[in-house]
Order: C-alpha cells, then sequence, then structure tokens
C-alpha cells in the first residue's frame, strides 16, 4: 500500500533531478522510495556527508566571493 506524502524541493532541482530519473525509467517516487529503502538498509543517510575543513571552506568562501578563479580546462583537471 502506497502512501502520498507532501514535500517543499526547489523547483529547478526537482525538475533536473526529474530528467536524471527519466532517462534510467525511474519516476521522481521511485526514486525517493530507493532513496529511503538505501536509508534503512544501511540505517543512516547513504553517502557520505561532510563538512569541509577549514582550508576548503576558506576556498569555497573564496569562489562564491569570484577570489583567485581563473579558467581552466578538463585537460588541466585531469593532470591534476
Amino acid at each position: 500500500m502506497r502512501q502520498t506524502t507532501s514535500m517543499k524541493l526547489d523547483p529547478v532541482v526537482k525538475q533536473e533531478a526529474q530528467e536524471i530519473f527519466a532517462t534510467l525509467g525511474l519516476t521522481l517516487g521511485e526514486a525517493v522510495n530507493l532513496f529511503l529503502n538505501q536509508v534503512r538498509l544501511r540505517r543512516g543517510i547513504p553517502f557520505d556527508i561532510e563538512i569541509p575543513n577549514e582550508k576548503s571552506q576558506h576556498i569555497f568562501q573564496e569562489i562564491r566571493d569570484n577570489q583567485n578563479v581563473d579558467d581552466f580546462s578538463m585537460d588541466e583537471l585531469k593532470r591534476g
């Protein structure tokens, strides 16, 4: 038996996620049920959630402030 649930979602995130789920042959409801089942099976969030270290937080803030940001190519990223 299924139960209807109401959630407040970011409309852009919801739309983009639904497009990805559609390519996987899933509805939003099926994807949410998959997530909830993984939470139940793992007894926690099924992916890592971490607070960035101080250096990473500083870098993220610089990016938000558009400081020390240079263009780069995917090849540069792959080279490390």
